[in-house]
């Protein structure tokens, strides 16, 4: 990802109707979790830039061997060909088409290069889902309502197009940038009343400031539509089980506020195939342990 680019009217706005609506071909919305009185349920997707030496065909068996439920494709950061390749030679039912063959849904778009409105109609024509980009550059604190105002009203665009392709757009939190800390965050959930709009949310951009993660989760609550399982350490130890951070409480607080998405275990660098499968399959084993614990089966 790179830094380029009130709660309580959100949840009226929200509402029956509006949530209803949000259920069906969405991936996020199949990924609901659980009923509501029931233990909510981690679901697993990743992403393929983890692949990007491969063809997107390859990362998608690669990914459904390892025994995830659901795909994030990128767009061309660092190179990244999967999206663009889908677009022009694939075509929205060549991708729903690769994706069942290999019993995976299509939680996302990371469109970071080539922005939302590029793949709006293939991510809506290929079921929904969530797309993802960064926000905009930092300000002061005295700053921060006016601006975060200005940046949500400057979306509304985008949400249109998303509320037009069934799909929804999520912002990412980045260093630098306007969306970056606790008090972004709250700004952001305060101002915002789309269903269509919310969070992806990267930790590893949170600790690089020491902000707490089932903190920043639980201020997100039902506008968290992304969530990168990803802490900040280098090379492969970025990835959940196999840097130090305990991410059982992560899982916990998305228990708390019933994350309707996918676990996302990511990391940036680019291992060779074989090495990027054992480090995700370790990432995999891992979360579900956490989950074992923070969940209890009762």
């Amino acid at each position: 990802m790179h830094a380029n680019p009130s709660r309580r009217g959100f949840l009226s706005a929200l509402g029956a109707g509006a949530a209803a609506s949000l259920v069906g071909r969405s991936a996020t919305a199949r990924a609901s979790q659980g009923s509501a009185d029931g233990p909510w349920t981690m679901r697993l997707s990743t992403s393929s830039i983890h692949y990007m030496q491969l063809p997107i065909e390859q990362a998608c068996q690669r990914i459904a061997a390892l025994g995830f439920e659901a795909i994030d494709i990128w767009s061309a950061h660092e190179g990244c060909p999967h999206l663009d390749d889908v677009a022009e030679r694939l075509g929205p039912d060549g991708l729903k088409a690769m994706l069942a063959k290999n019993k995976l849904e299509l939680f996302a778009f990371s469109v970071y290069r080539g922005g939302y409105a590029k793949y709006a109609e293939l991510l809506g024509r290929a079921g929904g889902g969530v797309a993802i980009q960064g926000s905009s550059g930092p300000c002061k604190p005295q700053e921060l309502s006016a601006r975060m105002r200005q940046f949500i009203s400057g979306l509304k665009p985008l949400v249109e197009l998303a509320e037009k392709h069934d799909s929804r757009l999520a912002i990412e939190n980045h260093g630098q940038a306007l969306l970056d800390s606790l008090d972004s965050f709250k700004a952001f959930v305060d101002i915002n009343t789309s269903p269509r709009l919310g969070i992806a949310l990267a930790p590893y951009h949170l600790q690089r400031v020491k902000a707490s993660v089932p903190e920043a989760i639980r201020i997100c609550g039902k506008q968290l539509l992304f969530f990168y399982a990803w802490q900040n350490e280098p090379e492969a130890k970025q990835l959940p089980g196999i840097g130090s951070t305990d991410m059982t409480p992560w899982i916990r607080a998305l228990a708390e506020v019933r994350y309707r998405g996918y676990v996302n275990p990511f990391m940036h660098g680019h291992a060779e195939a074989d090495v990027m499968s054992r480090h995700l399959a370790r990432s995999r084993e891992y979360l579900k342990a956490c989950y074992d614990k923070a969940v209890p089966k009762t």
